[in-house]
């Protein structure tokens, strides 16, 4: 547990390159990015958080890239920086929030607006916010947790 009860997290880092943004990304997103980033997944940066929120990617087009999976982000208007996760290739669609995105997210985001915490959001369905921090190369993710599933294990 974090200040004020949050769940709170500690990942490394995970920055990814730029790479040049192909027509299949296009297509599969049905949005050109303004900037494509790889690292263990693709990460398409947008201008306005509204093209965020627009999205309906072809998920059968997103299942064929050989990465995990595409994070697709922008400024926030009402946060730092919004974002949403699509993993097909592990039969999910789209995550509601994805704390392992936000380690490629972070180390962009703190470099872009020359912060180290920022405040996230990720605008799935679902949804949350996120307190991301960049501590060296470590990523600190703190959020409220929502209760999807009960179950009980007898041995």
């Amino acid at each position: 547990r974090g200040p004020g009860g949050l769940l709170a997290m500690d990942f490394p880092a995970q920055p990814g390159g730029e790479i040049a943004v192909g027509e299949d990304m296009i297509a599969a997103l049905g949005a050109e990015p303004s900037f494509l980033f790889g690292g263990e997944d693709f990460m398409a940066v947008f201008e306005r958080e509204s093209q965020i929120a627009a999205i309906e990617p072809d998920f059968a087009a997103l299942k064929k890239f050989e990465r995990r999976g595409v994070i697709i982000t922008a400024p926030g208007e009402e946060v730092d920086f919004v974002s949403r996760f699509f993993a097909p290739k592990y039969d999910i669609p789209e995550d509601p929030v994805t704390g392992s995105a936000h380690c490629m997210l972070t180390p962009y985001w703190a470099e872009r607006l020359g912060k180290t915490e920022m405040r996230a959001r990720q605008i799935s369905a679902r949804g949350g916010d996120l307190t991301c921090t960049l501590n060296g190369e470590r990523v600190g993710i703190s959020g409220r947790a929502s209760e999807y599933m009960k179950g009980e294990i007898t041995l």
